[in-house]
């Protein structure tokens, strides 16, 4: 079965998430953004959501961890719980 392990930081707007992304595209630590902005208790541990297998999560956010590349940022994701910016840190299929 596949597993995967994910950060992320989950926000209101897509406007907001879209700053963020530009901001740790110019080098921006993931982590301290998480800890700054992140409505998700994960902010606190800078956006880790640790191991987690398909269906564990709300679709639009399986449907891009479990297809999109390792280690590359991704997003706005948009759930019923808000914006996402989500990077897979690590994927066993």
């Amino acid at each position: 079965m596949s597993k995967a392990t994910a950060r992320h930081i989950l926000v209101e707007s897509e406007e907001e998430c879209n700053q963020i992304k530009t901001q740790i595209e110019a080098g921006g630590d993931f982590q301290e953004l998480a800890l700054q902005h992140s409505m998700c208790p994960s902010g606190q541990r800078g956006g880790d959501l640790g191991s987690f297998a398909p269906g564990q999560m709300v679709k639009e956010f399986d449907d891009v961890v479990f297809s999109s590349p390792v280690g590359e940022l991704q997003g706005p994701v948009r759930t019923e719980f808000g914006y996402h910016l989500l990077e897979v840190t690590s994927r066993e299929e």
